[in-house]
């Protein structure tokens, strides 16, 4: 690409980024996550900065059109912004942390769900797609936006002001987005997620398990056999996906459960912790000040307080 193709590119980038704050200001009119009338699509502003509370997120493309945010997955972190957006292509905890952001100048993002089945079916229909070949990484990814896809999630959120055209146009847009980060560098990442015969997709099956029976005594060697994969190779390959063993999966995801009843339905911690798994109150206390910094009743009253 030449000097001025270059920078006709980025001239052309930074109309659409512009056009898609007006849109995300337009459908998400205050501090929150905003649903719309296409059900995978979720509009986001953030008008101060924010520590989120630590959630199990869904596959996702999460796109910033102004502002950057932080994300944690176990002990790493990833930065995302209006140049670079973020894939989640495995269900897993994380957390997120908005540094700047004023009612003048919010954080903006949007999210668009990925549905696995949609991964399927497309290559299912498109046969080979070259789509890059490397070895297995994290379920959560951050790559370089470029105008192709940027123009695509426009085309999609301009359908929330006719509509009448989303039951027909916004499936094939959300097709061509799927497809576009198929072929993207990191497209492998997706791609494997979807193949049934693949270690990675096997993996997917553990996470599912764990995700629907957390509270559950786990055994390594039953979850192995569950997915069919040997324990040292779900060991590897779960954590080279989720930067996580299977038990330290477990575990985040008990602590945020119970950290959600006790903030939500008012659960003490002893309540809360046998309800999800943990027979002992002493234990749990351990691991969630481990996990949160605090003690269960300092950091629900720091959270409290926060909000």
């Amino acid at each position: 690409m030449s000097q001025s193709e270059s920078v006709y590119a980025q001239d052309d980038m930074e109309k659409q980024r512009t056009e898609l704050v007006s849109i995300i200001r337009r459908f998400a009119p205050g501090d929150g996550v905003f649903a719309t009338t296409i059900p995978q699509l979720h509009m986001v502003c953030h008008d101060r900065p924010i520590q989120s509370i630590p959630t199990l997120a869904q596959p996702a493309l999460c796109i910033l059109a102004q502002g950057s945010k932080d994300v944690q997955l176990g002990e790493e972190s990833y930065t995302y912004d209006p140049l670079n957006y973020l894939v989640i292509s495995v269900a897993m905890p994380v957390s997120g942390c908005i540094q700047h952001a004023t009612p003048e100048k919010p954080n903006l993002a949007l999210r668009i769900d990925i549905d696995p089945a949609q991964i399927n079916a497309l290559i299912a229909e498109a046969g080979p797609m070259s789509v890059p070949t490397r070895p297995s990484g994290r379920g959560l990814y951050i790559e370089k936006i470029d105008t192709q896809l940027l123009d695509a999630v426009l085309r999609l959120t301009r359908l929330l002001s006719t509509p009448k055209d989303i039951a027909m146009l916004a499936p094939l847009i959300q097709r061509e987005i799927i497809y576009r980060l198929l072929r993207s560098q990191q497209g492998h990442r997706l791609y494997e997620i979807a193949i049934a015969d693949s270690q990675t997709h096997r993996v997917t099956q553990a996470i599912k398990w764990l995700n629907s029976h957390y509270e559950q005594p786990m055994r390594i060697e039953d979850l192995a056999r569950e997915v069919n994969l040997s324990v040292s190779t779900l060991h590897h390959r779960f954590k080279s996906v989720t930067a996580m063993s299977p038990l330290q999966y477990q575990k985040q995801l008990r602590l945020q459960e119970a950290r959600r009843l006790m903030l939500a339905d008012g659960l003490d911690a002893s309540a809360a912790g046998y309800r999800v798994g943990y027979e002992s109150p002493s234990q749990f206390s351990r691991e969630y000040s481990r996990q949160f910094g605090a003690p269960p009743s300092r950091d629900l009253a720091r959270l409290r307080q926060s909000v």
